[in-house]
């Protein structure tokens, strides 16, 4: 799954060049391109011989495949095939995401194909909204101290990034899983806004995973297993609302302007809170 480290940054032939952001580490991303669908198709290969958990088989999305008639989702359920564009940077960050999280993946396609079945493919329920919002653009974030919660749902980035700065790591932690969030930032885009699904975790089970830098989590496998389970059973991403922003770029060492005071002022993704909006707790591990 991980390709070879370039000390000078990612170099892309299939895209722009750009520093070695902390995302693109934590993914496993310092590579000189994009893997081709065979790469991808052992790399599959290996996830599931070292976890045993099934993946999707990454196929061409070409004329031949699309012959089934199937839509995307359901081809996922039916037949374990997804529809891949070669050197594809959006699609390739999604079978990084499957290679990493597939319980969390497989609970998203289940309902998916759930309300496909149930209203039809040219209508989208609100659960389908919160269930592409998250895929595309999700991050789980882990909170092992709820003090912290009620700045962020003032959106009080601030104290949430700035004097909080230490919290990120030892209290506080990100799993970023969208992978259009990823793509973005590989594209050299660094204010991107992720989609998070808040999990409250005992404060001794995040500290057991050691020091985090710049407060990302690769995963959690037993903590995402029951995510997953709760994605499954319709008990969270019931609708969009669900999920509050999070501006990545004030992570530790995200961006080169994050330790400027205006920063957290004025960068057009640190937005104040929408009059009458109002948050969810969080999902309960503890």
């Amino acid at each position: 799954m991980q390709a070879s480290a370039d000390e000078g940054g990612v170099r892309n032939e299939d895209g722009p060049s750009a520093d070695l952001h902390p995302l693109l580490r934590a993914f496993d991303t310092q590579s000189g391109g994009i893997a081709d669908l065979s790469t991808l198709e052992r790399w599959r290969v290996a996830a599931q011989e070292a976890d045993g958990l099934v993946r999707p088989a990454f196929r061409a999305q070409d004329s031949d495949l699309a012959a089934d008639g199937l839509h995307y989702e359901t081809r996922i359920a039916m037949r374990a095939v997804l529809a891949t564009r070669e050197r594809n940077p959006h699609d390739f960050f999604n079978a990084l995401v499957w290679l990493r999280h597939a319980r969390l993946k497989h609970a998203l396609n289940a309902r998916q194909v759930a309300d496909i079945r149930r209203v039809g493919p040219k209508q989208r329920t609100r659960g389908q909204c919160a269930l592409t919002h998250f895929d595309e653009a999700g991050a789980i974030v882990w909170l092992a101290d709820p003090d912290l919660l009620p700045r962020w749902d003032a959106h009080d980035w601030p104290t949430l990034f700035g004097r909080e700065r230490e919290a990120w790591g030892p209290r506080i932690a990100v799993t970023v899983f969208g992978h259009a969030l990823v793509e973005h930032v590989w594209n050299g885009h660094r204010l991107p806004v992720a989609k998070a699904l808040v999990v409250e975790v005992p404060p001794a089970q995040l500290d057991a995973h050691g020091p985090l830098a710049h407060g990302l989590l690769r995963g959690w496998p037993t903590l995402e297993a029951r995510i997953a389970d709760a994605i499954a059973g319709g008990r969270v991403l019931a609708d969009p609302q669900e999920l509050r922003p999070l501006p990545l770029a004030g992570l530790p060492g995200w961006h080169v302007d994050a330790r400027q005071a205006t920063f957290l002022h004025e960068a057009p993704c640190f937005r104040p809170l929408r009059s009458g909006r109002r948050y969810p707790l969080p999902m309960r591990c503890v």
